[in-house]
């Protein structure tokens, strides 16, 4: 196999765990990222420390390796774009073009065929109100158009509540009104797509919150087996209408009627199909490697059933409790600083793997 020469946009966990991957395959590294002493750094050939927008690093970066992703979908789409006319950048930037704005993410799926939960577009606190009373709702969620996530830029609203000062609160940012929904849980799928078109998946995952982070993965998913298939479709079906070059996530709700409405699309590998490292041959951060490199998909069938915990903020205090726990495969990322809701790690608890009914 030639050798190949990866760079890889964003220096956290994923970045690091795409570069433990890529190692495997005798595929080198190099990191761009605004942050010294990333997690990612550690494990990686090289680093360049630069801003995003800074062109004489990027030209740097872009003249070290031979391809160029990115871990994380907050990098600037401007930077996909002059980094995209030095080396080939995958995914396109059309993904991160659709995962950045929750607006155009809604858009993009309810034309791609992909049903979601009702949204609007308020400009105003008065449509706030109107489009709750159009729905027959009491309650919804308020969230900033681009840069959420974990949580963060959104609130709950209501008929009862001072819409007004919540909107005031988001300092004139541009929202998106959500319908709240009442689920009974909530899945992803891990979809990679290779420069061939050839099609490997991960999931359903059945995913658990606490404090709008993910806690806890269940694999496989507790639910039947035509919603599984459904579920695999409907991502599938959106990688495939994206042109997907590398690995996107769709997370979805399954109502309490049966219906499965997707939430959000991760265009990169996923908190939800970190046990992949440990419960399969190939995992989903090599997939991604795989793809991005132009190599062909590995099989990406679990060996075991699965549970994963995040290890979060003080829980890494308690960490080294599973290093003598049977069947406990450890995942520390190498920060340094613990802080409430940072993400220190993972583990993944391996269990015999129970027969698949067929999809």
């Amino acid at each position: 196999m030639k050798s190949i020469t990866l760079g890889i946009l964003g220096g956290g966990q994923l970045g690091r765990m795409s570069a433990l991957a890529a190692a495997r395959l005798g595929i080198k590294t190099i990191i761009f990222t605004p942050e010294a002493n990333s997690p990612a750094s550690f494990v990686s050939f090289q680093t360049v420390t630069g801003d995003y927008s800074d062109h004489k690093k990027l030209d740097f970066f872009a003249g070290l390796v031979d391809v160029i992703s990115y871990e994380f979908e907050n990098i600037p789409v401007t930077t996909i774009e002059y980094l995209d006319n030095l080396k080939p950048v995958y995914p396109k930037k059309n993904l991160l073009e659709v995962a950045q704005d929750r607006i155009a993410e809604k858009k993009y799926l309810n034309d791609a065929g992909i049903s979601t939960a009702q949204w609007a577009a308020p400009k105003n606190p008065d449509e706030v109100d109107e489009n709750l009373r159009q729905w027959g709702q009491n309650d919804g969620i308020l969230k900033t158009v681009r840069f959420g996530y974990d949580g963060k830029g959104q609130a709950r609203i209501s008929k009862d509540t001072a819409t007004e000062t919540i909107w005031k609160n988001f300092n004139n940012t541009p929202l998106i009104l959500e319908e709240i929904i009442d689920f009974q849980c909530e899945i992803s799928v891990i979809i990679a797509r290779g420069q061939n078109g050839d099609i490997k998946s991960y999931g359903p995952m059945l995913n658990e919150h606490k404090n709008h982070i993910l806690s806890r993965t269940i694999v496989p998913a507790p639910i039947s087996s035509a919603i599984a298939k459904d579920a695999l479709d409907m991502a599938a079906q959106l990688a495939e209408h994206l042109d997907l070059v590398g690995v996107l996530t769709l997370e979805m709700f399954i109502t309490k009627d049966g219906r499965i409405l997707a939430n959000e699309i991760a265009p990169r590998t996923h908190n939800s199909g970190h046990w992949s490292i440990d419960a399969c041959a190939v995992s989903q951060f090599e997939n991604h490697v795989r793809a991005v490199c132009g190599l062909p998909l590995g099989d990406p069938k679990r060996h075991s059933d699965v549970e994963m915990l995040n290890i979060i903020g003080e829980d890494a205090l308690r960490a080294p409790s599973y290093l003598t726990q049977d069947n406990a495969c450890l995942h520390l990322y190498g920060k340094k600083d613990i802080l409430p809701g940072r993400k220190m790690g993972h583990v993944t608890l391996l269990k015999p793997k129970t027969p698949e009914k067929p999809l």
